[in-house]
């Protein structure tokens, strides 16, 4: 972060990875449906290798509340406001498992987006919470075990899953207009 003085100069006030990427949040936001479908496809690259490092390092504290969010995700499955809700703090805390701040971050600043477009997902699509709830307890159940390779495949799925969606919403097949 920069902090311009008049008549003074310029210093470097942070460099902590939270206050250099809070803008990216906003800027997703701003994005239109094709950017949009690139954004995603970052989320497929980065979030599947960080639930993988998150089985590696997350404390049982840790997983207890990846559990509750699951639970409350089971709980509020007939409202999707919620369940979407419970869904990102269910991704916020795998993340947060990594231990990495610049990744924790950069996920949680292209996922803003990414929560509205699966609120309007599941009033859309039938069974969309069934199948959320599911992609999750998969998630949980790798991380329970501290299987990396079983946690980073059951994010991939779930993440493949969304944009699969958004593909077919869009009119892309395979990236390609359809």
């Amino acid at each position: 972060m920069l902090d311009v003085r008049r008549g003074d100069g310029t210093y470097v006030t942070s460099l902590e990875p939270r206050l250099l990427l809070e803008g990216l949040g906003l800027a997703v936001e701003l994005l239109q449906d094709d950017t949009l479908l690139e954004i995603v496809e970052v989320r497929r690259l980065f979030e599947p290798v960080a639930t993988g490092l998150a089985a590696t390092r997350i404390t049982d504290e840790q997983l207890a509340e990846v559990g509750e969010h699951l639970e409350a995700m089971r709980a509020a499955s007939d409202d999707i406001e919620k369940l979407n809700r419970f869904d990102a703090a269910f991704h916020r805390a795998v993340v947060s498992a990594t231990g990495n701040e610049t990744l924790s971050t950069l996920l949680d600043g292209i996922s803003s987006r990414t929560l509205r477009m699966r609120v309007w997902r599941g009033t859309v699509e039938a069974n969309a919470s069934h199948k959320t709830v599911a992609e999750h307890e998969a998630i949980y159940e790798a991380l329970l075990a501290r299987d990396a390779t079983l946690a980073q495949a059951a994010a991939l799925i779930h993440v493949s899953t969304t944009e699969t969606w958004l593909r077919s919403v869009l009119g892309h097949v395979d990236g390609e207009e359809g």
